[in-house]
């Protein structure tokens, strides 16, 4: 008999359901991403609310047509954003309740984890991270760019934040300069993709690291720049600025490893799906002897899959 793990993740931007079994294969991966109109830069809370509420019965009508429920071991859900004190966003609230209002009608036990832990734990099933007892991941998304010391406990990640950004997330910097050229928000995989055919400005470009963490709200004047100068192409400026991205990204990384002795890096978050980034951190950090891990692009973007892992493997907040 099966046994199955359900996990629901209502995060700023995608309604997330996954199924993995007890080995951690994944049975059940779905996804809604929230409608922003055009023009806009992000939802409202209230908003996002409103639509998850609307996705959330069509997707679990899916679920009961593809496993038996009696099959059904644990519900888990991303109550926040991070598993610290005053982490908070409403929209999560949505998948937190639907979740518990299951795991009390199927008499199941019901765990809670964070947003973040969904994220490291859906880069690291199937890979040797999952018995290593101490790595890094670097958390790169539209609302987080935090690099995190994980002691993989047994009961449950522990999680240091040790560097990251200043001021504004790499996803915010991305979004605003999508937005600024004229495309639709969310912007980074359509940027990825004009990328593609861009080339690096040759230009001097100012990176500011002090040690493990960086300002990027800087970088935003720098490509605003560029753009009202009307002297380069869209792609050209969108590559550079993936460029400068994956500059501060290495030098961050290559500073906490130095610094903690740790060879080992996890990639996570939205924008760790990037081409560009991917490829050339990959191979710099390679170099230095650095493993850097990066999950297949579909499970880089916020998913319900990390969320039902765990409550297969950890004990949860609740």
């Amino acid at each position: 008999m099966n046994k199955y793990y359900l996990g629901i993740d209502t995060s700023a931007y995608t309604t997330s359901i996954g199924i993995v079994d007890e080995k951690g294969q994944v049975i059940l991966d779905l996804r809604k991403k929230l409608k922003v109109a055009k023009n806009k830069r992000g939802l409202r809370q209230q908003e996002a609310v409103f639509q998850h509420i609307q996705n959330l019965p069509e997707m679990f009508a899916e679920v009961s047509e593809t496993i038996d429920i009696d099959n059904l071991m644990v519900v888990s859900a991303s109550a926040k954003p991070r598993n610290i004190d005053k982490s908070y966003m409403p929209v999560f609230v949505v998948g937190k309740e639907q979740a518990f209002v299951i795991s009390k009608l199927l008499n199941i036990p019901y765990k809670e984890f964070s947003h973040q832990e969904g994220h490291i734990s859906a880069g690291i099933i199937g890979t040797s991270l999952e018995k290593e007892e101490d790595f890094f991941a670097f958390h790169i998304s539209g609302g987080t760019t935090e690099l995190l010391f994980v002691n993989n406990r047994k009961e449950n990640f522990n999680i240091e934040r040790i560097g990251g950004t200043l001021d504004i997330s790499i996803g915010q910097l991305v979004d605003r300069i999508g937005v600024k050229l004229g495309l639709g928000f969310p912007c980074g995989r359509e940027m990825d993709c004009l990328s593609q055919n861009g080339s690096i400005i040759n230009k001097k470009i100012p990176i500011s690291i002090k040690n493990t963490w960086a300002n990027f709200s800087g970088y935003e004047n720098f490509f605003n720049d560029l753009i009202y100068s009307k002297k380069y192409l869209s792609e050209d400026i969108i590559k550079t600025l993936f460029y400068t991205i994956y500059l501060c990204l290495d030098r961050i990384i290559a500073n906490s490893c130095v610094n903690f002795n740790i060879r080992k890096v996890l990639l996570i978050g939205g924008v760790a799906s990037n081409i560009f980034i991917r490829k050339n951190l990959s191979e710099s950090l390679s170099k230095r002897g650095i493993a850097l891990y990066i999950p297949p692009i579909e499970y880089c973007s916020d998913n319900g899959i990390g969320t039902a892992y765990l409550g297969n493997v950890k004990n949860g907040h609740r």
